[in-house]
């Protein structure tokens, strides 16, 4: 399967002279791009003529049995995104939910540690890519399959992760899946963007919406804002705001202390984005270090430590989700 890579990157690769962050000559946005200023190629590409996207068909055909699609996303580096992705998965799974993962995170992907697939290969069957199984009903792909070595580097241009999300999206079979989880990298770069555009233009109904994790200090909000003024530009819904960190779990006592305090008077960041843009607070998850040491096994945090006080926010989130987006078994 990691053949794949190198042929992406034969596909996606801008000419030699184009500048750092060139959105390729097959791109809507070829020769149109600001990064396309001042570049000798500008005007090849601009009049090139590009016509539709041929691979939409074979998309459209893959997603047309997912039921929703939500994008974890935050503004932000190290909030906590692929651990919420993580366990709102499985928690979905436990449920009975048909679930799927993609970790759209090109250049960082963790969700094969995480879930503890690392060693895990995406196989190649007649009616498409099979996604790595975790549980009986949640199953996940990630660039990080794509690699020869997990420790290897991902470096690539903008051209290169589009063509890297549409092959994953072109190739992968899904089946009857309840609810697609993307975890994406931070801020609003590519792969958000080509995610989008990807869904919106197979015509079957888009993106269900995003869930945008925060912290509570002011240093988080700030670029998450911005992240929740991308959501209003690109049409995507947000579905609801999770604060990650919100309060330290002391291994010893147990008691709850925030770290993070907001300013004297002021709210914390997951209480003031959720008034600010008039979206549902969807729980609040303290930093345990039993949520910490279930990630570095690779199992549900319920499994780890059951009294946990990060589990029950986390199941409140995912029965948040369930009710938003109106999930139900199929008899």
């Amino acid at each position: 399967f990691s053949f794949v890579l190198g042929v992406i990157r034969e596909m996606a690769d801008p000419p030699a002279n184009a500048p750092e962050h060139c959105p390729g000559p097959e791109s809507e946005q070829a020769g149109k791009a600001a990064s396309c200023e001042g570049c000798p190629n500008q005007k090849i590409c601009q009049t090139a003529n590009k016509g539709p996207d041929p691979d939409i068909p074979y998309i459209a055909e893959r997603m047309k049995k997912v039921k929703h699609k939500v994008l974890i996303l935050s503004g932000k580096g190290g909030v906590g995104k692929s651990t919420l992705t993580k366990e709102l998965g499985l928690a979905l799974g436990r449920q009975e939910f048909e679930v799927g993962i993609l970790d759209a995170d090109i250049c960082g992907p963790s969700l094969p540690r995480l879930l503890d697939v690392r060693n895990g290969q995406v196989a190649r069957a007649n009616d498409g890519w099979q996604a790595v199984p975790v549980e009986d009903t949640v199953s996940v792909v990630s660039v990080g399959f794509l690699l020869n070595d997990q420790d290897d580097a991902v470096t690539m241009r903008g051209a290169e992760k589009n063509s890297v999300i549409k092959e994953i999206l072109k190739n992968m079979e899904w089946g009857e899946t309840d609810i697609l989880l993307i975890d994406t990298p931070p801020g609003t770069s590519d792969e958000h963007l080509s995610l989008n555009t990807f869904f919106k233009a197979v015509g079957v109904g888009g993106v269900s919406g995003a869930i945008v994790v925060t912290t509570p200090q002011d240093v988080a909000t700030s670029d998450v804002v911005r992240e929740m003024n991308f959501c209003k530009k690109a049409g995507i819904p947000v579905l609801g705001v999770v604060e990650n960190m919100s309060g330290f779990v002391c291994p010893c006592c147990g008691k709850i202390t925030n770290i993070f305090k907001p300013k004297k008077g002021n709210k914390g960041g997951g209480d003031k984005l959720a008034e600010q843009f008039e979206v549902p607070l969807l729980g609040k998850v303290p930093l345990d270090p039993n949520l910490m040491q279930s990630c570095e096994e690779g199992t549900a945090l319920v499994n780890k430590a059951p009294d946990s006080a990060a589990v029950c926010p986390l199941d409140s989130v995912a029965t948040s989700l369930i009710e938003i987006l109106g999930l139900k078994l199929d008899e």
